[in-house]
């Protein structure tokens, strides 16, 4: 079986089974990752760039390689080959689980338990909870929804097209280490810039594919565009700013704004605040749904790049 429709057949099968099944209750790879890449950090960790840079060679590089290996093992057995592409998927991707984190939230709203909200806000995004009322933890989860679509399934799904498994779990590590040190806390201002930066390049390509996709299939596209044209620029993520930018404008509602993580207060840019409404709770629902179909798109463009690109090559 030629390697475009292993890739096809595989991350089908693996976005299904997140679909049906959400991450794997134990036993996490991802999960086991970062702990392998917290050990790593308390070896190597130095306030310095290059130490932080060599920490994102020996994580990123090393679960890529044993990707590699993997795949290289099953290259004359198509059906393992299946098997191993659509279990990469199903443990890299993390729609299911995000929708389901970002709902319970919105339960929690909606019953007017805003103290088991702030609880759970955390398993979502790293905001400081404890500051936040209803409305501004709804705006929370709306972002972190738009976010995460393209960090948790469209960029790993552009990166699976691009390389098979080694893309698939290359990219998701890549992820992880900007969540664990790419952030500018004083411990891993230097430390984690390295893969902070690296996480930027990763998710460029999925990023302008979830915008893309949020705008065809959010049903205000006119709004969806002028807002990413608009805003996104103004976001100091240059991969969450379109896609934030994108579902403000597919949704309807003003995103951004004053927010906190890790104490510190950060007074962002409003997205779409021409014509945006305030987020209310049942503007989560809406973008989980939204987050769904562009998860679902993002497979059928990535899958049939893949094919294009298997027929291009025989040619």
């Amino acid at each position: 079986m030629r390697a475009d429709r292993i890739f096809a057949y595989g991350a089908t099968a693996g976005l299904i089974g997140d679909l049906l099944l959400g991450d794997p209750r134990r036993g996490h790879p991802v999960a086991a990752f970062g702990q392998a890449a917290a050990g790593v950090e308390s070896r190597l960790w130095r306030d310095h760039r290059g130490w932080g840079a060599l920490h994102a060679l020996v994580c990123a590089g090393g679960a890529a390689g044993a990707a590699a290996l993997a795949a290289r093992a099953v290259r004359n057995r198509p059906a393992a080959a299946v098997a191993l592409t659509a279990a990469a998927t199903w443990s890299v991707v993390g729609g299911t689980s995000l929708g389901r984190e970002a709902r319970a939230i919105g339960g929690a709203l909606a019953a007017g338990d805003i103290e088991v909200a702030r609880e759970r806000l955390p398993h979502l995004c790293g905001r400081d909870p404890q500051s936040l009322d209803g409305p501004q933890i709804a705006r929370a989860v709306v972002e972190s929804v738009a976010e995460n679509t393209s960090d948790a399934v469209v960029g790993a799904l552009v990166w699976g097209a691009l390389g098979g498994v080694p893309g698939l779990v290359g990219f998701r590590a890549v992820n992880t280490l900007d969540a664990m040190v790419g952030h500018r806390s004083p411990r891993h201002r230097r430390y984690g810039w390295a893969s902070a930066r690296l996480d930027d390049l990763a998710g460029w390509p999925g990023a302008r594919l979830t915008a893309v996709l949020a705008v065809a299939a959010g049903g205000r596209p006119r709004e969806a565009v002028r807002a990413w044209r608009a805003d996104a620029g103004k976001h100091p993520s240059p991969n969450a700013g379109p896609v934030e930018a994108s579902f403000a404008g597919a949704l309807g509602v003003r995103l951004g704004g004053t927010l906190a993580y890790g104490g510190r207060v950060e007074h962002r840019p409003v997205l779409n605040g021409e014509t945006g409404r305030d987020v209310r709770v049942t503007d989560i629902e809406r973008a989980v749904r939204l987050s769904r179909r562009v998860s679902v798109l993002a497979l059928g463009v990535c899958a049939a790049a893949r094919l294009a690109s298997g027929r291009r090559g025989r040619a």
